[in-house]
């Protein structure tokens, strides 16, 4: 037994290493025409940051002005495969927002664990499981190995970690390409808000709608864009944040979700409960320049309505580095007003820089955000915004440097209402590694 155990390894190992040297890929060929296979992937980002908390966070109770951390923000694994030409498998596991305070050995889950089945090549796939095949938007299924800058439009997530598991919802999904029309259509039924532990997620009041505790109805969604020039895989739903000028990318996308009776608030002492419904409206290209060597044009823009009951409001702080407000409840460390009821515009641009030298394939990336809403519970619209750069190390998305600085709104509440009170900083160096 010992020695058919080594056998085995030493093969794997000698497999491993010639597909590394073959295709820098984790992939494992099932037959010889190449169409079935199984594949690999991960990748991690480590933060290295320095945070400006919003007046009144705390640690634990402790005050915290600022902080100096280094954390985990993703660490995932891929495994997927064509077995056949009708079966596809994927799994992604993986752990998400390691910080200081995180309670040790916790964390890792699976995010996907999807079975597939083609009923007409390249144009109709049909599928189950927990999966991120969703409506909306181009970034409500990101990729984490190609973001362009640290983060993705995170609004676009809107159910994030309250009724899905990190975006991923448990659904029966279509997907497929009619020519130039890319298309995925979702049936999810929600998991209970109860679950995300999240109390003040279904907190009933009179003044800013929650999420309704009772069972929930299913959710519908879809998501079609006109790719007018390259044509980009579907093969997962991730979709890219820039290929560094490979290809020629023009797209126009629509998108919708839509859930009966999901939110919840109390008027006049009776409990309403209200639709949601979010509707989003995008563009992505991505355009090499001429007359240059690898230099390209990445922009994003997006414009979303959503409707999640009475003045609904949602304070996000990315891998938080405080866990407490004296002040305004939800507004520890470097959180925001980044969902809820109103009109969100996003818009994400980037330049790549012409070939370092020849004598090298690194690349350097210049970028810039911003996100602006007018949300129903603020007085005022809010406006975050994001600069940075990208150092690509060898010349692919996967292996990088990024720093970025980012600048968002502070909040104080007086009663029911907000009010905009200055701004606060945040730096991020990110290293990622990835194959």
């Amino acid at each position: 037994m010992k020695k058919a155990t080594t056998l085995v390894f030493l093969y794997f190992m000698h497999a491993l290493g010639l597909l590394q040297a073959q295709n820098r890929e984790l992939r494992f060929n099932l037959d010889e025409t190449k169409a079935h296979y199984l594949k690999f992937t991960a990748v991690n980002q480590v933060w290295l940051r320095y945070t400006q908390h919003n007046p009144g966070s705390t640690v634990y109770g402790d005050p915290v002005k600022n902080t100096a951390d280094l954390g985990i923000r993703r660490l995932r694994f891929q495994a997927y495969g064509q077995l056949t030409d009708r079966l596809f498998i994927y799994t992604q596991f993986g752990q998400n927002n390691l910080t200081y305070m995180q309670t040790r050995f916790t964390g890792a889950f699976f995010h996907d664990v999807v079975a597939e089945y083609t009923l007409s090549k390249e144009k109709l796939s049909m599928g189950g499981g927990l999966t991120g095949w969703s409506g909306l938007g181009r970034y409500a299924s990101p990729s984490v190995g190609s973001i362009l800058s640290l983060d993705v439009p995170l609004y676009m997530q809107a159910t994030n970690s309250t009724t899905d598991q990190f975006l991923r919802k448990l659904s029966v999904y279509a997907k497929g390409k009619l020519s130039k029309l890319d298309y995925r259509l979702a049936v999810s039924h929600p998991m209970t808000v109860q679950g995300s532990g999240l109390v003040d997620a279904y907190k009933l009041d009179s003044v800013a709608a929650s999420f309704s505790p009772r069972y929930p109805k299913m959710q519908y969604q879809g998501y079609v864009q006109w790719q007018f020039l390259d044509q980009e895989t579907d093969v997962t739903p991730y979709t890219t944040g820039t290929y560094l000028g490979s290809k020629r990318i023009f797209n126009l996308g629509v998108g919708i979700i839509q859930q009966a009776k999901a939110m919840q608030w109390l008027q006049q002492g009776d409990t309403v409960y209200q639709d949601m419904q979010l509707m989003n409206a995008d563009v992505f290209a991505e355009l090499p320049l001429s007359g240059t060597s690898g230099a390209a044009i990445t922009f994003y823009g997006a414009l979303s309505r959503y409707n999640m009951g009475h003045k609904h409001l949602r304070m996000v702080g990315v891998m938080n580095p405080a866990n407490g407000n004296s002040l305004v409840a939800g507004a520890a460390g470097n959180a925001f007003p980044m969902i809820g009821t109103g009109t969100i515009g996003y818009a994400q641009v980037a330049y790549l820089f012409p070939n370092l030298s020849s004598q090298s394939d690194a690349k350097l990336q210049v970028f810039g955000t911003c996100q602006h809403a007018k949300f129903d519970a603020l007085q005022k619209s809010m406006t975050m915004y994001e600069l940075g750069l990208n150092y690509y190390i060898h010349g692919t998305v996967l292996n990088k440097f990024s720093l970025e600085y980012q600048s968002r709104p502070v909040y104080t509440k007086s009663g029911s209402n907000y009010a905009a009170d200055g701004r606060k900083g945040m730096v991020v160096l990110q290293f990622q590694v990835g194959i």
